[in-house]
């Protein structure tokens, strides 16, 4: 577990003289900035269903870090429970702290289309939907000493000989996986052969792919970034519709597919209606906070804010899409 308070964020209490005159101290020139931020508590805790370093885990932190900068708390308190596309946390958050009001829950794409695969005791409707917040497309990669140098390459090789073509990605039932199906499928393999290793975090993607265990690896832009950019690994493509981050899209390589993950943050079932409306309003005046836009920039999330009624309905569908994939692509958990 571990703690961040505001003073951190917001970087000590100096005060600067000019003119004979005494500046606002930071704090108090961010309060006055804030001052229409409603408080939801001194304290507040995010459970974050996955382990560290990894997509949730970045948002979680870059969320947190905006609620505190924003003034709507002083505290944060973060709790990673990895494991199965995140339905482990989302067991564990339903169990401990469905009716705490200042305890929130990471979640998206990926726990969707886990709890579709798996179909858990404790699914989607044990929880509240507050916001959708974030898109981040999908990259494939290889080591960077892989005689694989395009998307092509890989397609033909899965074609050739699927079952020694071993593909690394998040836990089974999420997008990693359902794209790695969609994958196959696009590049005239079978997606009943496909050979997918699923992994709690993007670090153990990375170590399979490094390690030879895994011929490509596929997460977000953010999980592969720091061993993109020391040359460890070689990005081959990614799965928006044109090319991004200087990567070429793998629909214009010749394969036609694409795909965006989705993350954001819910509340517990015992929540009423009137906190939960108190923590979209909140968590949409963090998402304007310069630390959350400073992460936006640096991880290359694309923003996707969505709430109430439309963000229910949205996850109603990806709901129902996850469950046809897992049918058409032959998944297993």
């Amino acid at each position: 577990m571990l703690n961040i308070k505001r003073r951190n964020v917001l970087g000590g209490l100096g005060v600067a003289s000019l003119g004979g005159a005494i500046a606002s101290p930071l704090w108090a020139q961010t309060a006055a900035k804030n001052s229409k931020v409603s408080r939801l508590a001194p304290r507040l805790r995010m459970v974050i269903p996955a382990n560290a370093g990894g997509g949730w885990d970045q948002t979680g932190r870059a969320l947190g870090a905006a609620l505190i900068g924003a003034g709507a708390t002083d505290e944060i308190d973060y709790e990673n429970k990895g494991g199965k596309g995140g339905t482990l946390g989302l067991a564990y958050y339903a169990e401990k702290y469905s009716n705490d009001p200042n305890t929130l829950l990471m979640g998206g794409m990926v726990m969707v289309g886990a709890v579709a695969l798996q179909k858990p005791v404790v699914d989607m409707k044990h929880i509240q939907p507050v916001a959708r917040l974030t898109s981040d497309y999908l990259v494939v990669v290889v080591a960077a000493d892989s005689p694989i140098k395009s998307i092509k390459e890989l397609a033909e090789r899965m074609r050739a000989n699927p079952k020694e073509t071993p593909i690394a990605g998040g836990s089974a039932g999420g997008v990693d996986h359902v794209f790695a199906g969609v994958f196959t499928r696009g590049a005239r393999s079978k997606p009943d052969e496909l050979v997918y290793l699923p992994f709690a975090g993007g670090a153990e993607v990375v170590k399979a792919v490094l390690s030879g265990k895994a011929v490509a690896g596929i997460s977000g832009y953010s999980e592969f970034s720091e061993d993109l950019a020391s040359g460890k690994l070689r990005a081959i493509g990614v799965s928006s519709k044109r090319s991004v981050f200087g990567i070429p899209a793998i629909r214009e390589q010749g394969v036609d597919v694409d795909m965006a993950n989705w993350r954001g943050v819910f509340t517990g079932q015992g929540v009423t209606a009137a906190r939960q409306a108190e923590m979209v309003e909140v968590v949409k005046a963090a998402t304007a906070h310069a630390s959350w836009l400073k992460a936006l920039k640096q991880n290359r999330w694309e923003s996707s804010w969505l709430s109430g009624p439309s963000f229910n309905s949205f996850i109603d569908f990806d709901m129902t899409t996850s469950q046809v994939m897992v049918h058409l692509l032959k998944l297993k958990a």
